[in-house]
């Protein structure tokens, strides 16, 4: 039986794939001092074709980029400072990323996320996938 040792206290960071509309389609957790790309692999491994995928400096390797090219999709990521090489980006469609941190500044409206009570990396992650569908349940619920 293996155990986690990670936590998800005030160190654990959450990694999200939101749609067009700002609900979340994926869900990973990384330790805080991790960086940021690698938990790109895990999350953007299933893209549909077509998809414009928006992310920040962060998400700035040629993995990544390859990744997404791989499946037909688009990056429109900012260069980091230090890239020789400029990829095209378009600053109007970047304006779209927003919709990722309006759902992550939703997600802190639920208190246990907010305040992260859990010790375990697992249950961390179980309240925000239950925080993510409740946010998937409030917008269906409005329209119908």
């Amino acid at each position: 039986m293996s155990r986690s040792l990670s936590r998800g206290g005030l160190t654990t960071k959450i990694h999200a794939v939101v749609d067009a509309q700002g609900l979340p389609i994926r869900l990973g957790l990384t330790a805080g001092q991790a960086h940021d790309a690698p938990a790109a692999y895990g999350l953007l491994d299933r893209l549909d074709p077509r998809t414009i995928v928006l992310a920040d400096k962060a998400y700035d390797a040629d993995g990544i980029r390859d990744l997404i090219h791989a499946q037909n999709a688009v990056p429109n990521i900012p260069a980091k400072s230090n890239r020789k090489w400029k990829p095209c980006f378009s600053k109007r469609l970047y304006r779209e990323r927003n919709l990722v941190e309006r759902f992550f500044s939703k997600l802190k409206h639920f208190r246990r996320i907010a305040t992260r009570y859990d010790k375990l990396a697992e249950n961390f992650l179980a309240m925000v996938q239950l925080a993510s569908m409740r946010l998937w349940l409030r917008t269906y619920e409005s329209t119908a």
